[in-house]
């Protein structure tokens, strides 16, 4: 079956499943767009058109206006899901919700219809334990905004069957995505749990008086992104000594043993934490310009990655 044949079904039209939409348009897929509240999988085609024009405009996108004509609003969930051989659920991160639509996603697509949710913390085994098809069920967690940054996590449970986790990390990989294999279940998978951890430590030290919010952003974006966007942690301690990662680690871990025996405890999110933090940051702005703007600079950094890595 090639991928102008294939049906995919995006249950879900707000940010995420717009996005899915578009990727899945992009690489040639039929794409059923469904969402629960009336009207809104309608409305969302022409925000999916804008968003294919944009990602032409950064040369992410070969044919904008075809990829438009194969998404469609889905009346019913029903309708979405007939003859698809995909499903993506983007509904909020509520466990009884998620029960509640992967329960009926279970009883009305295709036996061989894989199951997935771009579900950020909440795992599979919580949501889909009881269900008849529960090993054709997967977390299929993206990054926001998906069209723009790659990533996806697969996490199964015990009972999700290995040639699940294999179809569905090839369809993804076939769609021009970069998917991850969790390993064993996790609450809040790789990505967010690594985003913690900078988190718990970013808001330590700024609510500790050693940094300000500003000049922490920069530590972060001029200076650890900037490799970061391009090697990952192994791949940067490799190369940070002579000896690479075993020499790594004789050098420099005393340290950060250390830091691991203290770690950031939960109260660096409380109310005094917060506040001090925002006695620093800039008055609030105009968010959705900002977030365009962000959107921007993802495009142009993906294209260039695209063409350093076709190089």
């Amino acid at each position: 079956m090639t991928s102008e044949t294939r049906k995919v079904a995006i249950i879900g039209a707000g940010l995420i499943g717009r996005a899915w939409a578009m990727i899945f348009a992009r690489a040639g897929w039929r794409v059923a767009l469904h969402d629960p509240a009336p009207g809104v999988a309608g409305s969302a085609l022409g925000l999916c058109a804008e968003g294919l024009r944009d990602l032409a405009a950064q040369g992410l996108c070969d044919d904008p206006a075809s990829a438009a004509a194969r998404i469609t609003a889905s009346p019913d969930l029903a309708a979405a899901l007939e003859g698809a051989s995909f499903a993506q659920e983007n509904g909020p991160e509520d466990l009884a919700v998620k029960q509640r639509l992967f329960a009926e996603m279970d009883r009305l697509a295709p036996p061989e219809a894989i199951l997935a949710s771009s579900s950020s913390a909440i795992r599979v085994s919580l949501f889909a334990a009881g269900l008849a098809g529960r090993s054709r069920c997967l977390i299929g967690h993206p990054v926001n905004p998906p069209h723009l940054i790659p990533l996806v996590e697969l996490s199964g449970a015990e009972w999700t069957a290995p040639e699940t986790l294999l179809r569905a990390r090839a369809i993804y990989a076939g769609i021009g995505q970069v998917p991850i294999t969790v390993l064993k279940e996790v609450e809040g998978f790789i990505l967010n749990r690594l985003q913690g951890a900078l988190l718990a430590e970013a808001f330590r030290l700024v609510s500790g008086g050693y940094v300000t919010p500003e000049d922490l952003d920069h530590t972060v974006k001029d200076g650890l992104g900037l490799r970061w966007s391009f090697m990952g942690p192994f791949e940067t301690i490799e190369l940070n000594a002579p000896g690479g990662i075993p020499d790594y680690c004789a050098r420099y871990t005393g340290f950060y043993k250390r830091l691991a025996a203290e770690p950031a405890g939960p109260e660096v999110y409380g109310e005094e934490a917060t506040a001090r933090i925002l006695s620093h940051w800039p008055a609030e702005g105009d968010l959705p310009a900002k977030m365009r703007w962000r959107d921007q600079r993802l495009a142009a950094l993906r294209a260039h990655k695209r063409t350093q890595e076709e190089n």
